[in-house]
């Protein structure tokens, strides 16, 4: 049988959407600096050496990945939990 959703209070949605843009704001301002601060500024950082390439080099070939994963998993984390605490999680069947 078929549970009827749960009712959530206005405010307990309004906080899970205040914390939700919150965290995709985040989420995106660090996408932007690694996507396109790093890049205007790799004549720059290319006299930092990171294991042992120069770091604007790094950031294009894999720091920016690691980044963007880093990204993807934090975000998903950090929601789940705040499904938890909010009570919106979905139901295991």
């Amino acid at each position: 049988m078929a549970q009827e959703p749960k009712r959530l209070e206005k405010a307990t949605l309004q906080a899970y959407w205040r914390y939700n843009v919150r965290l995709t704001s985040f989420t995106m301002v660090v996408w932007f600096v690694v996507t396109f601060v790093a890049i205007f500024f790799s004549p720059q950082m290319n006299g930092i050496v990171l294991f042992g390439f120069p770091l604007g080099y790094y950031m294009g070939a894999q720091g920016a990945l690691v980044v963007f994963v880093w990204l993807i998993f934090n975000y998903a984390r950090k929601m789940n939990k705040a499904d938890v605490e909010h009570g919106v999680q979905e139901d295991a069947d």
